[in-house]
């Protein structure tokens, strides 16, 4: 497969589990009917962004893998012969529990999963408390749409994360993503986190010359306990193997769409930007000290 339909759902969740799920499964069909062939889903979309508050009971929202969640998408999976990426709580065990990417392939199996590697522990943002950072390493899952680089919000950040996936096979780069906004910014302020965001996603798509779709979730979630709150600011969007924008979804409403993605541009952009044939990887030793004093 060259040419890749990839449906994207930018959602805006409440505290209704079930409703969340209703609404993702239709949207996911929506897509389907387009043509989709993958469809990626917004960073723990079951739920509220939970991560705001410190709260143990907040614990009993997380689920086995495989579990029940994994058990609707795999069959709607199966049924419409599409692959899905959904983020989920993982419970791993009594007192472990991850920030986990799940791959469904089209015959509704676990294709593969990845654990959150890089966890925030900011204001509004206390996922420390929540989720162990991952063991599995920076590996792309086989699908039957391709190999898919899967890794989550926070991750963005990390050129190293992205390059390592590249490194190991991954066709597409993919980032499940809950962030927004804090209310005490002004509007200059807020516009520049959200074009750093952009920008440094457009950037790992550049230094490897892979497409990189990103999904975000939408819409005003109130913080528990007080304070302002997290305007999450959608723009989901999908950048091209040099960088460019395909598709760019909105900042205030739920959208869903679907993005044609050619995956043998790839080819063509690394023989004119060969990164990877260049990197001196023979003076990169110092890239495994946190810092260099």
């Amino acid at each position: 497969m060259t040419e890749l339909p990839i449906g994207l759902v930018q959602q805006a969740c409440s505290a209704d589990l079930k409703s969340n799920l209703e609404t993702t499964v239709a949207a996911i069909r929506d897509l389907a009917t387009q043509g989709a062939r993958l469809v990626v889903l917004q960073e723990l979309h079951r739920s509220v962004y939970f991560c705001q508050q410190e709260d143990p009971a907040i614990f009993d929202l997380a689920e086995s893998i495989p579990g029940p969640t994994t058990d609707v998408l795999g069959a709607l999976a199966r049924e419409l012969n599409l692959v899905i990426v959904a983020s989920l709580f993982e419970r791993r065990a009594p007192g472990l529990y991850h920030n986990t990417a799940v791959v469904l392939d089209s015959d509704g199996s676990i294709a593969g999963q990845y654990r959150k590697m890089h966890i925030p522990d900011d204001p509004g943002f206390y996922e420390k408390f929540y989720f162990t950072p991952g063991d599995m390493g920076f590996q792309p899952i086989a699908t039957s749409v391709g190999k898919l680089g899967v890794l989550v919000c926070w991750d963005q950040w990390f050129p190293e994360a992205a390059r390592l996936m590249a490194m190991a096979g991954a066709e597409v780069l993919i980032y499940p993503t809950a962030i927004g906004w804090s209310r005490e910014d002004d509007t200059d302020e807020q516009e520049r986190q959200r074009q750093a965001w952009v920008t440094i996603q457009r950037s790992h798509a550049i230094a490897n010359g892979l497409p990189v779709v990103a999904v975000n979730r939408v819409g005003y979630e109130d913080n528990p306990s007080g304070g302002e709150g997290i305007d999450f600011w959608g723009t989901s969007f999908v950048a091209g193997p040099q960088g460019e924008i395909l598709y760019s979804a909105g900042t205030g409403s739920p959208e869903n769409a679907l993005v044609k993605v050619d995956l043998a541009r790839s080819e063509s952009v690394r023989r004119i930007w060969p990164y990877l044939r260049d990197r001196r990887i023979d003076h990169y030793g110092d890239l495994l000290k946190l810092y260099r004093d």
